[in-house]
């Protein structure tokens, strides 16, 4: 089943969502999979749009450390509260599912857990540990959380065998206090992207911006600007779809051609790949996103 999102008109900038119902071998696969093994996916809780086309395909953005959110950013549709404790086994069982799944390439993300000590670090060092073991040639991609902005909390996920990390600054600097939640920070996220690439410079970057909820053009192109700063690769743009009345309202609705001027930006800028889409998500068409920002920085694809 997959979600297509509309800004009706008159809705107030709200969202709502029309289903189309596509239950496909590869959609059912996946579905069957995470609910067996316990396992939460970002494709649900945060209901992406693309969850149709990418579990169809037969892949999916695993959700570590529980489905509960110690923050509350307002944009954000995923379950906020008080977390249920770590469950030591999710290493193994994530590992477990890339392998049945038979992917390449991986993507694990989380729920902010400021409850911990780390903040979830170390259990996503291990997860990535534990999918490298069991499948020594995945690609793995992990979205993370700031981890308070501590260094060292960051180098550890950045050192422990991944090959993309990504950390999303969500909105412009103007706009981060009223759209995110007070423990986050437009400066404390890009310092995220600096350490990571510091500890290992090996690693390719992302990060991702979503547009609507107010942001002027010069403040998208300086956010732009300051994530080519501290060297990240791959920049996602996103149409901001109000999930419910509970989040904020959309601003505006960017049409495809303010899209493709803001892409022609990001190449200018130096970004190696720019996935510029409405419905595009951090971890959508990851493992293209990937390949293609590999070529760009060795000189084989667009502009090298």
């Amino acid at each position: 089943m997959s979600r297509v999102w509309a800004v009706p008109p008159g809705s107030g900038g709200s969202v709502k969502p029309r289903l189309r119902v596509r239950l496909t071998k590869g959609y059912l696969r996946v579905a069957r999979l995470v609910r067996d093994l316990g396992i939460a996916t970002v494709c649900e809780g945060a209901l992406c749009p693309n969850i149709g086309e990418c579990w169809g395909s037969g892949t999916a953005t695993f959700m570590i450390m529980g489905d509960t959110c110690t923050r509350g950013c307002r944009f954000c549709y995923v379950k906020k509260g008080k977390p249920e404790p770590l469950d030591p086994g999710e290493p193994y069982k994530v590992a477990l599912a890339v392998k049945m799944l038979g992917l390449d390439y991986v993507t694990i993300t989380s729920v902010d857990r400021d409850d911990l000590p780390d903040g979830g670090a170390s259990h996503f060092a291990a997860t990535v540990k534990a999918i490298k073991k069991v499948n020594p040639r995945v690609v793995v991609e992990a979205l993370i959380p700031d981890f308070q902005g501590v260094r060292e909390h960051v180098e550890l996920v950045a050192l422990s065998g991944l090959e993309v990390l990504a950390h999303n600054i969500e909105t412009v600097r103007r706009l981060t206090p009223r759209v995110r939640d007070r423990r986050a920070g437009y400066e404390q996220s890009l310092r995220v992207l600096e350490y990571a690439k510091e500890a290992n410079p090996k690693l390719v970057t992302k990060s991702s911006i979503l547009l609507g909820l107010g942001e002027e053009r010069e403040e998208v192109v300086e956010a732009m600007r300051d994530l080519r700063s501290v060297g990240v690769d791959i920049l996602v743009l996103s149409q901001y779809l109000r999930p419910s009345p509970k989040q904020l309202p959309v601003a505006k609705v960017y049409s495809m051609r303010e899209f493709r001027e803001l892409e022609e930006i990001g190449y200018k800028l130096g970004f190696a790949y720019v996935v510029a889409h409405p419905l595009a998500r951090t971890s959508y068409k990851a493992r293209e996103a990937y390949h293609a920002a590999l070529k760009r920085m060795r000189g084989i694809g667009r502009g090298g």
